[in-house]
């Protein structure tokens, strides 16, 4: 694949394929996903979705088979990726004993964010998040979903079309969890490429699109609206345990 073929897409996945020793993490994996796209990837714990994202983030090299994310292959490009994406990890990847400010200062280095801009990207951001009256608290005091804000703003002061998130909401009560994909939806808008794992049902229906993974295959991949009426089912739960027994039975 050459990155003419991209067209609208961000990200295009063919046969992906990714073994550790004598374990298959990744089983010829192909899907797309579009430009601006809000696209889920579920799956239980094991199923290949962390596996198959750090290969897009350019974090681990597939042992067969393409990616191209925003045109550059990874494995090719994987340290070029990396600056043109952003990648949020359920672990939040913050400094606890840095305030709110040092810890987005930290990663617009890490980003090589020009410094004539530092201080506008911090403070666009800053008010995004709702914390422009916590930059100068100590991220050790931060809830949850205030570090789970500032973890995704960190993750975007480069101004990446394509962000990553991986398991971002875990471990947040769910007031935290809405505000969060409030933020994930004006990212949306603004035409970001928002690329997210969650094992939350409820959180699925907010996708545009959904991709499930079991045992390292993808086995769906619809809208929710689509998958729920194909099952004839009412919710995405329902969908979940439902494609999940139906594969356990082959």
């Amino acid at each position: 694949m050459q990155p003419d073929v991209m067209g609208n897409k961000a990200v295009i996945v063919d046969k992906l394929f990714r073994r550790f020793g004598s374990f298959i993490a990744v089983n010829n994996v192909s899907l797309s996903v579009e430009r601006g796209e809000i696209f889920g990837f579920l799956g239980p714990n094991g199923a290949g979705k962390s596996t198959t994202i750090r290969i897009l983030c350019g974090l681990l090299r597939p042992s067969s088979g393409e990616a191209l994310v925003g045109g550059l292959s990874v494995n090719t490009h994987s340290e070029e990726i990396k600056q043109h994406i952003g990648y949020m990890s359920q672990k939040f990847s913050l400094y606890d004993d840095l305030t709110v400010e040092e810890n987005m200062d930290f990663y617009a280095g890490i980003y090589s964010v020009p410094r004539d801009l530092r201080s506008e990207r911090k403070n666009e951001i800053l008010r995004m998040a709702g914390l422009e009256n916590k930059r100068s608290t100590m991220t050790s005091l931060l809830t949850g979903g205030w570090k789970q804000r500032l973890a995704l703003g960190c993750a975007i002061l480069h101004k990446p079309p394509i962000v990553f998130l991986d398991e971002p909401t875990s471990g947040v009560d769910p007031i935290a969890r809405r505000t969060f994909w409030d933020l994930i939806y004006q990212l949306s808008a603004e035409g970001h490429t928002v690329f997210v794992s969650t094992h939350y049902m409820e959180e699925a229906e907010y996708c545009h699109r959904l991709a499930f993974m079991y045992h390292g295959n993808l086995i769906a991949l619809d809208t929710p609206e689509a998958l729920k009426t194909e099952l004839g089912l009412h919710s995405m739960e329902e969908v979940f345990i439902t494609l999940i027994e139906r594969e356990a039975r082959v």
